[in-house]
């Protein structure tokens, strides 16, 4: 075929398979837009790590201006495109005042952020500053965009949220989903392959380690599921070594408990307990010395 020949090929592909943006409708919030939003979004949350030029104190309140101002109009310009989409009564408006409810959160959400960095160097006997942990980590970046996503997620902007945290998924491979509740101290090392699905929840000072996946059961139910509970919970100062596979909404693991690697874990652990892999399949050690052994056929 020649140049004429495809082109005619691929109007035809757009009318009858469709897959292309709303070109005689409303438009869609933009790849380009969306990377560009996150990447103002982290200069304001850490001012000064991520400029080509020196910031002097001075400098902070007129960058942070310029800067809120820029994050201020790309946001509301975004969520009015995806209301539009979401064929919201009156965007213009609505999209404004999402804008400011979700800027209204950076401070609340600087000090959460804080508290992950916190963690991730106290977990990190290799990390050798804080500076190190934000310039170089690649989990400051995925839950810092989570944390701002979850504010437009819980907010009910369409489209956007996702966008974000695809954004981070992209760039430091952890899938993290807007919906999911994450609490403080919150600290992925290494980050490569974690999953962490819409209905989780998340406590406090938890730690994950890479090809962590807290996932849904794979039913037939699909759309049908929308809305309910099918991600695991995870209480507060747990720790889940590497490529551990955590299933179900109703599964979740007590405050305190250390998961080993390479478990797949379907049913609730109680506190403080230790559920490692032996020869004879997993086990489930009580920290406070209350021992259990499962039968060959069980997974927890």
């Amino acid at each position: 075929m020649n140049l004429d020949d495809i082109k005619s090929a691929l109007l035809n592909s757009y009318e009858q398979d469709g897959g292309i943006n709303h070109l005689d409708g409303v438009n869609l919030p933009t790849q380009d837009s969306v990377q560009q939003l996150a990447s103002d979004y982290m200069h304001l949350i850490f001012p000064g790590f991520f400029e080509e030029t020196c910031l002097t104190k001075q400098d902070v309140p007129e960058h942070v201006a310029q800067l809120l101002a820029k994050v201020e109009n790309r946001l509301r310009h975004e969520t009015e495109k995806s209301l539009r989409f979401a064929k919201n009564p009156d965007p213009t408006k609505h999209a404004q005042e999402l804008t400011i409810a979700a800027l209204n959160e950076l401070p609340r959400l600087r000090k959460i952020i804080q508290t992950d960095v916190a963690a991730a160097f106290a977990g990190d006997p290799a990390a050798s500053s804080v500076e190190e942990i934000i310039l170089a980590y690649p989990c400051v970046l995925s839950i810092s965009l989570q944390r701002f996503a979850h504010v437009l997620y819980t907010l009910g902007v369409p489209l956007l949220p996702r966008m974000l945290t695809e954004y981070g998924h992209e760039r430091t491979g952890s899938d993290l989903h807007p919906g999911a509740k994450i609490g403080g101290h919150f600290f992925i090392d290494h980050g490569t392959g974690v999953v962490i699905g819409e209905t989780s929840e998340i406590g406090e000072h938890v730690k994950l380690y890479q090809g962590v996946a807290l996932i849904a059961r794979s039913t037939a139910g699909g759309q049908a599921l929308r809305n309910q509970k099918r991600h695991p919970s995870i209480g507060d100062r747990v720790t889940v070594y590497a490529s551990t596979t955590i299933m179900g909404g109703d599964t979740f693991i007590g405050s305190g408990s250390t998961i080993g690697g390479n478990i797949f874990v379907t049913h609730s652990v109680p506190e403080r307990s230790l559920v490692v892999m032996e020869e004879m399949g997993l086990k489930v050690l009580d920290k406070n010395a209350h021992y259990a052994s499962l039968r060959n056929d069980w997974t927890i």
